[in-house]
This record gives C-alpha cells, sequence and structure tokens, in this order.
C-alpha cells in the first residue's frame, strides 16, 4: 500500500521553516556572544583531548 502524503503544496504554511526571532538574530550577529562561544568549544574539545591522551 502507498502512503498519502497530505502536505503536497509548497507555499503552504507547513512548508516554510520557522524564521529566526530578533534575539536569534542578534545572538548570531553578536561578536562578543560569538567569541564566548568560541571559547567554550575550544575548552570542550581540550578536554576531550586531555582524556584521550593519558
Amino acid at each position: 500500500m502507498a502512503n498519502k502524503v497530505t502536505n503536497k503544496e509548497p507555499y503552504q504554511q507547513a512548508y516554510y521553516p520557522p524564521a529566526p526571532t530578533g534575539f536569534t538574530k542578534s545572538m548570531r550577529t553578536s561578536v562578543i556572544w560569538q567569541f564566548f562561544r568560541f571559547i567554550v568549544i575550544n575548552l570542550k574539545m581540550l578536554k576531550l583531548m586531555s582524556k584521550s591522551h593519558h
């Protein structure tokens, strides 16, 4: 039996992804926030590498 797809229309509301909020846009463009995330990710990588090299 073939499965029926109910949302075939490409211009229905469910077809589009949600738009980012103003807060999300500001966090994506904030250099300070990006620098903070860069440091956090690097610390996580260092922690992971230090556990693997005993």
